[in-house]
């Protein structure tokens, strides 16, 4: 009976990885947080609204994505789809936060035994964004936004403590929080624009513009401005606001926008509705 020496999950017989953690066979404890060093990944991104990440996995490295992310993998690449957890009841547990969160019910994970290059790519017009996490760091992104990310990242669900934030701050009452240490790939619409926020600084944001922003920022939402210009503005009854001190990305282009310009018939902005925000669980498109 053989177990894994990173977190003690018992290991089926002739695996390759842990299904808990992800860790491959024969990978070394940790002494602590401050002790977890990850080889980094050699990649690239192509292309201006259209992004193309490329990624050249040395041997024994292993990522995994978001399913029907991957535009094109070579030979030497090999894949998996997996569920996460070491249990029927965590597997279950984990398919429900994935589909909370906007992501596919199963995570593909690609490994190079002898290395190999794989490619991946957003679903809409838009921009990749990368996060180098240390051990223990955290950054909050927007929903249905993860790419793909070393094994060592952990994806998981976050709730927005507020309860205005989450009926009209745009994002809905999920968001995405990935845990270092490792490197991670997110998409988001349109092009960047990043803030650095000073403790107290206010950033106040059209409501969905956010992609993704460092725990330490609050985030909370706001009316805009007077009666007039919150039915008249053009820009929603809400701003999204967001206090520092900490990172913050900010989108130019949302889905919610793009599909309203493709179908000007739909009415309504950017904001959710309050069923729309419980994440789309039972309103997904998808």
């Amino acid at each position: 009976m053989a177990f894994c020496t990173i977190c003690g999950t018992r290991l089926a017989d002739g695996a390759r990885f842990c299904a808990s953690c992800g860790s491959p066979l024969g990978a070394a404890p940790a002494a602590g947080p401050a002790a977890v060093a990850v080889a980094p990944l050699d990649y690239t991104i192509q292309g201006d609204n259209l992004q193309v990440a490329r990624v050249r996995l040395k041997p024994g490295q292993e990522i995994y994505a978001e399913a029907g992310k991957m535009l094109y993998k070579t030979a030497g690449v090999q894949w998996e789809t997996r569920m996460s957890g070491d249990t029927l009841g965590a597997k279950i547990w984990g398919a429900v936060k994935r589909k909370l969160m906007g992501e596919s019910l199963f995570m593909t994970h690609f490994y190079a035994a002898s290395g190999g290059e794989v490619g991946f790519a957003g679903s809409y017009p838009g921009r990749i964004q990368v996060f180098d996490l240390s051990s223990g760091q955290s950054v909050l992104v927007q929903r249905d936004s993860f790419l793909f990310a070393q094994t060592s990242v952990q994806l998981n669900i976050a709730l927005v403590k507020k309860l205005g934030a989450g009926l009209f701050g745009g994002e809905g009452f999920i968001l995405e929080r990935l845990t270092g240490p490792g490197t991670v790939f997110i998409h988001g619409g349109g092009d960047f624009i990043e803030f650095t926020l000073a403790p107290g600084e206010i950033l106040q944001v059209d409501t969905g513009c956010i992609v993704a922003f460092d725990e330490s920022v609050q985030y909370d939402i706001q009316m805009a401005g007077g009666i007039k210009t919150a039915i008249f503005g053009g820009e929603g009854l809400f701003l999204a606001t967001l206090t520092g001190p900490g990172r913050v990305i900010v989108q130019s282009m949302t889905l919610e926008k793009m599909r309203r310009e493709l179908a000007p018939a739909r009415g309504g902005g950017d904001e959710k509705s309050p069923m729309g925000a419980l994440g789309g669980f039972f309103t997904s498109e998808d």
